[in-house]
């Protein structure tokens, strides 16, 4: 595989996560200049699962999304479609439930989990959008919705910049620290395939979230969408005001 688009083949995109499965969160923490470990904690945050509560990790890897989660005390599932990241991350963490899944027809019953979240995943999806529906399928009625995801930064001369460094600088680093170097040039081609936070929001929203809103990180570099499935009392996971300024569009950026 090594050009992107929102039409890949499953088993290309297992098999490529695969071959890059041993060193996988050490080139990346390389190639975000430190910033994963951040981005993390915020989808943490967002999240905002306590003790008893069960969260899906969808698209979890080697489960370094998982582990904050599982060392608070929360049920998390680590979720992924390649055998060979649920292998590195089994070895490393055998305490954390990892489970093989499809993201367009997730192995878990109707209602299951109190929080789904995907992070830098969901653009791997053959079908994004049905992977948003099964999420939704899966999740409590008032439960949340959790994704991080690379998107366009907001500023035209900083876009441009970013474009140079994902096309060029990206893959010459990836050349010299992974051993599939030709994965980051398809990494790299997805994210800049990927839509727009505007875009992915009413995606959300027509996947049949509510309150769907989302906060720019790194002047859009990523960005983190949230939203509840109707149905149910949240919990209060915000201030009053902030609360009220989710509620407000789905298209609406949260600072």
């Amino acid at each position: 595989m090594n050009r992107a688009s929102l039409e890949k083949r499953p088993d290309e995109v297992a098999a490529m996560f695969d071959g890059v499965a041993p060193r996988y969160d050490v080139v990346n923490d390389v190639l975000s200049l430190g910033q994963t470990h951040r981005w993390r904690r915020l989808v943490v945050q967002a999240v905002g699962a306590e003790p008893g509560q069960r969260v899906l990790d969808l698209a979890a890897g080697t489960g370094t999304s998982s582990e904050p989660y599982a060392d608070n005390g929360i049920d998390v599932v680590a979720c992924d479609f390649s055998l060979g990241m649920l292998t590195v991350g089994k070895r490393r963490r055998p305490d954390i439930d990892f489970v093989a899944g499809d993201a367009t027809n997730l192995p878990f019953a109707d209602n299951s989990f109190d929080a789904s979240t995907i992070s830098f995943g969901l653009r791997n999806v053959n079908e994004p959008r049905k992977a948003l529906e099964e999420m939704l399928r899966v999740t409590k009625p008032g439960g949340r919705l959790v994704i991080a995801e690379f998107s366009q930064p907001t500023v035209a001369l900083w876009r441009n910049l970013y474009t140079e460094y994902l096309m060029r600088a990206l893959p010459a680093i990836a050349e010299k620290v992974s051993s599939n170097p030709d994965a980051y040039v398809y990494l790299a081609e997805s994210i800049r395939a990927w839509p727009n936070q505007d875009e992915l929001a009413a995606w959300i929203t027509g996947s049949g979230w509510g309150e769907v809103a989302y906060r720019n990180l790194n002047g859009g570099i990523v960005a983190i969408h949230r939203a509840v499935k109707p149905g149910g009392t949240p919990r209060p996971t915000a201030a009053p005001a902030a609360r009220a300024r989710l509620r407000r569009r789905s298209t609406r950026a949260v600072n």
